[in-house]
């Protein structure tokens, strides 16, 4: 029998209504003759609440009483959705994190999966029965329950996945799919039929936000495929892998999954996959850099220790001496308060003018595995953002992806001159948002 595995997300269980459908969906699956591994998140805005309530407690919990707290959100919606596919007629049983064998460091919070051990889970399979598992949390080598962070409930989904060979991971969410934009900046943006890993994982990289960067990665590594789709209807979402779907989940996947080959060995296989966009960047210069062997690396070493996770790089001949430079990097607001007082203390030491610390930014990326082998993709870029009146701060590029940095109150402006420059409109709406946060 083939092994599906579902992951829905906290819009898709944030009632009991909402409950019962998923449950439906899960037991449709169960009698087309596939074996179903259901992991799910907590309800709604369950976490939130939790987090609000640890607040109006303390404003410093320990971390691993913050893993406890945030961890039984998932369980309960993982019992509720086994109740509610009992009662359809179909056995289910629930288990955390620990009970399914997810391993994880001692990092409260942010853990990451170091190991896979699901032996309970694939025995329940094997008695029939619809295994339910919480996202989002792992036990450590000392037995304390950790939080996977951002992301984490994906993560547990394609981990699952992985470590039982299942033949698709479905990622359940409250949009149809990837886009090429988001939808509530584009609201002509096409559904994408088929995409590989690896552009993929640069949308997510960049600012897409319908799949975590982690749980991509994952299956990109351990060769999952995935199919990302709306648990609020019935259409074909998107498929994500390098191989075309086993013939055996027809009805379940895309049919263009079934004869999906990578689009960069198509003929008229599109030039572009999508565009993501970020608002989380900050901006950060150091002006008047001595120019001399070793300052980068300094300067570098002082931001990896401040724990911040570079983005982009520019460094450009200084605008205020001789012998000089101007280093500007972009990384994630959260990191930069941090970097900038690290900086600062660091300034005589490395023998820079001033930290100029620039918060209105956003990123533009456009991505796609034919700019391999199509020029002018940079020349039409630049063209329309021209066109449009958006200024570039900064480049930044790789084989399949082309980044810019404009002002923030420009962004929505640029996605859309773009998506419209390169043919991405559709003819009409594909794009309809049914839970109203995309995830």
């Amino acid at each position: 029998m083939t092994l599906v595995v579902q992951k829905y997300g906290g819009s898709s269980v944030s009632d009991a209504e909402a409950i019962r459908r998923v449950a439906k969906r899960i037991v449709d699956t169960k009698r087309l003759g596939h074996n179903v591994v259901v992991v799910v998140s907590a309800m709604g805005d369950t976490t939130d609440d939790l987090l609000d309530l640890a607040g109006n407690i303390t404003d410093h919990a320990p971390d691993r009483e913050m893993d406890m707290l945030l961890s039984a959100g998932e369980r309960i919606s993982m019992a509720l959705l086994a109740m509610a596919v009992n009662e359809l007629g179909v056995p289910a049983m629930s288990y955390t994190g620990q009970q399914a064998g997810v391993r994880t460091d001692n990092h409260f919070g942010k853990a990451s999966i170091v190991s896979m051990v699901p032996e309970r889970i694939a025995r329940s399979i094997q008695d029939g029965n619809v295994a339910i598992v919480a996202g989002f949390q792992g036990v450590d080598d000392h037995e304390d329950v950790t939080t996977l962070g951002r992301g984490g409930s994906d993560t547990t989904a394609v981990a699952l996945a992985a470590s039982l060979h299942a033949d698709v991971c479905e990622i359940y969410t409250d949009v149809d799919g990837l886009f090429t934009a988001d939808p509530r900046i584009a609201p002509n943006a096409k559904r994408i039929r088929t995409i590989d890993y690896e552009s993929t994982l640069e949308m997510a990289a960049n600012g897409a936000k319908i799949l975590h960067l982690r749980a991509v990665e994952f299956a990109r590594r351990y060769h999952v495929p995935l199919h990302v789709r709306s648990s609020f209807s019935e259409k074909e979402g998107t498929w994500i892998s390098d191989k075309p779907a086993n013939p055996a989940l027809k009805g379940i996947v895309p049919q263009s999954a079934l004869n999906y080959y990578p689009q960069e060995d198509t003929v008229e296989g599109p030039i572009i996959s999508g565009i993501a966009h970020d608002r989380s960047q900050d901006k950060i210069t150091l002006v008047g850099v001595p120019d001399k062997p070793g300052s980068a690396a300094h300067i570098f070493e002082i931001i990896a220790a401040a724990g911040a996770n570079i983005d982009m790089i520019v460094q450009n001949v200084s605008t205020i001496q001789k012998g000089a430079t101007d280093l500007t990097v972009t990384m994630p607001h959260d990191d930069a308060k941090a970097t900038v007082a690290a900086l600062e203390a660091a300034k005589e030491e490395i023998g820079f003018a001033a930290v100029v610390h620039t918060g209105n930014v956003g990123k533009l990326s456009l991505v796609g595995a034919g700019m391999r082998t199509n020029p002018g993709v940079s020349a039409k870029l630049f063209g329309a953002l021209s066109k449009a009146g958006i200024n570039i701060d900064m480049i930044s590029t790789s084989e399949i992806r082309l980044s810019v940095l404009v002002s923030l109150d420009q962004l929505d402006d640029a996605v859309r001159a773009v998506h419209t420059a390169f043919g991405l409109d559709a003819s009409e709406t594909e794009a309809v948002v049914y839970g109203g946060t995309g995830r």
